[in-house]
């Protein structure tokens, strides 16, 4: 049994959102709570399971130790020592260390935190564990008036220019899968959309990306004169109600190929996502993709040969 749900402004997610955004089914999900005593679930007075959203990020990566062929068992066990241990963690000293960085607006501070988390792993891995949650921290604090508009537009400019290098200079090859990525109609934060353009590289996906604030009416000529197989849109602002109840649909009607959404305010929304024929994936780049690739979930005939292109690389 999960416990009861305490007073909280933390966002939380109920089941059929939770499976939406990772491909796990309600079934498989409950089993996991009664066997391994594994996502222990929040519960509302009515009795019904409700999410966070660091439970849905253990989901995604339980699921993929299971690609790796590790036990369910063993990667309960597994995360749950992580989530209760104790240890000094060395990404959370430096993402302190990053944001009092901001805070004074001290670029060469920056620069030598970023160098020396580069000497520790590869740059995948920095920007898993050191850029997103910084980012996203920068995006809670402005959200809840404790930071400035100012030192997340610093740290983004920052970022983007790291990430626009990265893309530069990354190996060129033929794809065998061409993406259309862009911004949703007054969304002006394209991080997202860079990391996810980089993990699709890695995984030999092509992407053509349009960055912030890509107005929806040229996207279906875009696609066919790109000759993409797909469309990936970013949303982590809260959408304009009628870009979800009209243009949204109008984009999966006339493009004729599979539609995607991700984002913070994705998951939120999954149920108006899901009535325009498009498959909300969320915030998780590495889990999206793999949905992406798999056709999990998406209605459109498109996608399945998508996946049928690629097969579940990630």
């Amino acid at each position: 049994m999960g416990k009861r749900m305490p007073q909280s402004t933390q966002q939380t997610y109920p089941i059929r959102t939770v499976c939406a955004l990772t491909g796990l089914n309600p079934v498989t999900l409950r089993a996991w709570e009664r066997r391994y005593g594994f996502i222990k679930p929040v519960r509302t007075p009515g009795g019904h399971r409700m999410y966070t959203q660091e439970q849905v990020d253990q989901i995604n990566q339980a699921l993929a130790m299971l690609e790796r062929g590790t036990s369910i068992g063993s990667a309960a066990r597994t995360l749950r020592g992580v989530t209760a241990s104790a240890a000094i963690d060395v990404w959370a000293a430096l993402r302190t260390q990053i944001i009092a960085a901001i805070a004074r607006f001290d670029e060469a501070a920056l620069e030598a935190i970023y160098e020396s988390a580069l000497a520790l792993q590869p740059i995948e891995a920095v920007t898993r564990k050191l850029l997103v949650p910084v980012l996203e921290e920068l995006g809670r604090r402005w959200e809840m008036a404790e930071g400035r508009v100012a030192e997340e537009h610093f740290f983004t400019t920052y970022t983007r220019n790291k990430l626009g290098a990265r893309l530069h200079h990354r190996r060129r090859t033929t794809p065998r899968l061409r993406l259309l990525c862009a911004c949703v109609p007054g969304e002006q934060h394209e991080l997202g959309l860079l990391l996810f353009a980089l993990a699709a590289h890695d995984n030999d996906v092509g992407c053509v990306v349009l960055g912030p604030d890509m107005p929806m009416e040229e996207l279906a000529s875009v696609c066919a004169r790109a000759r993409c197989d797909g469309i990936v849109l970013s949303m982590s602002m809260e959408p304009q109600s009628e870009w979800l109840e009209q243009a949204l649909p109008q984009l999966v009607a006339k493009v004729g190929k599979p539609v995607f959404v991700g984002g913070r305010a994705a998951a939120a929304h999954g149920d108006a996502i899901a009535r325009a024929a498009a498959v909300a994936i969320g915030a998780d780049i590495s889990n999206g993709l793999r949905r992406i690739l798999s056709g999990a979930g998406h209605p459109h005939p498109q996608a399945r040969r998508v996946a049928s292109t690629l097969g579940s690389s990630i």
